[in-house]
């Protein structure tokens, strides 16, 4: 699985940071989504959870 994040889409909510935190990061300065792995084995249910909709997984 590949995984891309849309930051301009990004709330800073954080449920893809409590689902799968090697996968993601939040920004210190802003708050929004850091992705730390594109192409991670597993990213939990971070793709569904997030409320912004702004990670969407490729392929």
């Amino acid at each position: 699985m590949k995984l891309e994040v849309d930051r301009e889409r990004c709330v800073g909510a954080g449920n893809c940071v409590l689902t799968a935190p090697e996968v993601f990061d939040q920004d210190e300065e802003d708050g929004r989504v850091r992705l730390l792995d594109a192409e991670p084995a597993e990213a939990g249910d971070a793709v569904q959870l997030c409320p912004a909709a702004a990670i969407t997984a490729v392929g």
